[in-house]
């Protein structure tokens, strides 16, 4: 042997023994340490001198792909926020290992405005793209907008009802309010812009907009700038 040293993925196959095509899948899914350091790609090239080692629970299995939420700060856009999805920020969750190959086609399917934060739903599932892309008119959003300005005096009713906004008929919200500078907004097919529009057609001015939830997904307690993956129990 040179050097060099060979493919990760050939002294995988020769180490447990396993098929070629084994030793890649174990190496995608992050169980195989290099000198205790997880290595991802099967064409490292290892010298006899280094210890390659598989981790507890190792299976030789194909990791599927992964959907991210992601409490984003306000004050950021969607690059902003995909630059946030890193291992240092990852949230606190049993069994939740981060492998690079999970920022692959990674895309945002829930936008929000820049200057809004909350909920955003990044993934590489195209079953969650169609759920909440094409079919995303009939998933509820749940907000909390802190706002200032007098009310118009039927202006709770009229964001209970539908209005146009940007020449489009909005679906009737349920609005209400938390407190004297708070409402609360859910409703379906909500969309960037919207919900500060709708505000400011009854003498309210929006000084902050929190997503809360997408469907049966909640923010919870996800601390602001923190991410973590979706659980396969949870569904939209």
């Amino acid at each position: 042997m040179s050097d060099e040293g060979i493919r990760l993925a050939k002294r995988v196959a020769e180490t447990v023994p396993c098929s070629r095509g084994e030793a890649e899948r174990y190496i995608a899914g992050g169980w195989v340490t290099v000198d205790d350091v997880v290595v991802e790609d099967p064409a490292t090239r290892v010298t006899a001198a280094q210890t390659v080692a598989l981790l507890p629970g190792a299976e030789p299995v194909e990791p599927a792909p992964v959907t991210i939420l992601l409490h984003k700060p306000a004050g950021i856009d969607a690059a902003g926020a995909l630059a946030l999805i890193v291992p240092e920020t990852l949230a606190a969750s049993p069994n939740a290992r981060f492998l690079r190959r999970h920022l692959a086609r990674l895309t945002v399917v829930t936008p929000l405005e820049p200057e809004a934060s909350g909920l955003l739903v990044l993934s590489q599932d195209w079953r969650v793209t169609r759920k909440l892309v094409e079919d995303g008119a009939r998933v509820e959003q749940e907000y909390v907008a802190e706002v200032t300005g007098a009310i118009l005096e039927d202006g709770l009713a009229r964001l209970n009802a539908s209005m146009r906004v940007k020449g489009r008929a909005t679906v009737p919200l349920k609005a209400s309010w938390q407190s004297e500078a708070r409402l609360r907004l859910a409703g379906k097919d909500v969309r960037p812009g919207q919900v500060e529009a709708m505000c400011a057609e009854v003498g309210l001015t929006v000084k902050s907009l929190r997503r809360l939830r997408i469907g049966r997904v909640a923010l919870g307690q996800l601390p602001v700038g923190r991410w973590r993956y979706l659980h396969e129990a949870e569904r939209f």
